[in-house]
């Protein structure tokens, strides 16, 4: 950028400080709406008129360019006028600019002049080799300034990049710990329901030796289910750590939610039946239809029952009810006999940290939660977890009943 001219009208260059000596120094702040235009070539024309007959220094602010300065005199309004120089500080805003520049006019020369005498007694009064004051507010103090704030600004922007960058190593280096212990069972149950299916499998004959057909339908349909949920494990870490801040579609329609929560029921019985659990449901016949997802609604149901099934103790019970709660929502309850969950730790159980670490001292419930709530909320539903009555949990969700 020029080096700026004394009466010329350029705007303040952040990346190179002004250096003014002029006795009033003058800064005008405009911005790109229409319909201040008008308004600001008013003001323009009136300070040139004013220009012919007493010098000042004039620099023209953009705040949509050179945002830090308006920050910098905390303007809440554009287009304004603000002397700067010499001080006290005074601001002209508003609709009447040119008004108010009439009646402040004479008392700013007066000041100038002022200004002026006094600098010329206190330079008689020092010694040569002292250096002459030099005022405290001017233009290049003001864009130095506004440059501390914009470097101030990209030093808290970096902070945040720096957080981001951590918070998104820390994620990897749990979903790679949490992919070795979780996949670990369904990996080794499909594996052996196929060695025992390759294992008798006789290729001259086509047939299964020393297996009944009943147990042949069994491990296929394990094998089949232990391969479905580690597809779904994978998904759902895809899915959460796209972030919340991503899209989330759903595809609503018509659901029976009643049997797809008793089809879910069905489909890990395998797993409550290896731990002696029972699994208790209540869900009335008459219970309406919702408006929903049925695939990302399942995923919430399997989360929930997965996590219940995973955190209660052998011989525990479990619980799955449904309930017209109004003639708008439709709510489900999966209950245990767990550890539950602390009072201290309810508010930030679904957030995508704190879930991670549901292992160090069985406070969290699975990288599933986070998706959980983000399903339920594309709804306009409602989740959360309180206390069973037998110290487990109960996490409850809410989703709209279908238009009749």
């Amino acid at each position: 950028m020029l080096p700026v001219l004394k009466h010329d009208y350029m705007q303040v260059s952040q990346d190179q400080p002004i250096y003014s000596e002029a006795p009033l120094q003058l800064l005008l702040f405009v911005d790109g709406r229409p319909k201040s235009r008008q308004q600001v070539q008013r003001i323009r024309a009136y300070l040139k008129e004013l220009e012919a007959e007493y010098s000042f220094e004039l620099q023209t602010i953009d705040v949509g360019q050179q945002p830090y300065l308006a920050e910098h005199f905390k303007l809440i309004a554009t287009p304004a006028l603000i002397k700067i120089h010499p001080e006290p500080r005074q601001v002209l805003a508003g609709s009447n600019i040119i008004a108010q520049l009439k009646n402040w006019w004479p008392r700013w020369q007066a000041a100038v002049d002022a200004y002026l005498k006094l600098q010329e007694d206190l330079q008689e009064r020092i010694d040569d080799s002292a250096r002459a004051i030099s005022p405290k507010s001017t233009i290049r103090s003001v864009a130095v300034s506004a440059e501390l704030i914009r470097l101030s600004d990209e030093i808290f922007r970096l902070k945040q990049e720096k957080d981001n960058l951590q918070e998104q190593l820390q994620f990897k280096d749990r979903v790679i710990g949490m992919l070795a212990h979780d996949l670990r069972n369904p990996l080794t149950a499909a594996a052996i329901a196929i060695e025992t299916l390759q294992s008798n499998y006789n290729l001259e004959t086509g047939q299964f030796q020393r297996l009944k057909a009943s147990m042949t339908a069994h491990l296929l349909k394990q094998a089949r289910n232990q391969t479905k949920i580690i597809e779904r494990m994978i998904a759902d870490l895809l899915q959460v750590g796209r972030g919340k801040d991503t899209e989330f579609r759903i595809i609503p329609q018509k659901v029976k939610i009643g049997k797809l929560c008793l089809d879910v029921v069905e489909e890990l019985c395998d797993r409550y039946t290896a731990k002696s659990q029972n699994v208790e449901t209540d869900i009335p016949n008459d219970l309406p239809y919702v408006y929903a997802d049925p695939e990302r609604i399942r995923q919430v149901v399997v989360n929930l029952l997965d996590n219940a099934i995973k955190y209660t103790p052998e011989g525990g019970k479990i619980s799955v009810a449904g309930l017209h709660r109004t003639t708008q929502k439709v709510q489900f309850t999966i209950g245990d006999t767990g550890p539950g969950i602390p009072l201290e730790n309810r508010d930030r159980i679904f957030e995508n940290h704190f879930r991670l670490q549901r292992d160090e001292g069985k406070e969290g419930y699975g990288i599933g939660l986070c998706l959980c709530q983000r399903i339920i909320l594309a709804h306009y539903g409602q989740i959360w977890v309180d206390s069973a009555p037998n110290n487990g949990a109960w996490f409850h969700f809410t989703l709209p009943v279908y238009p009749s």
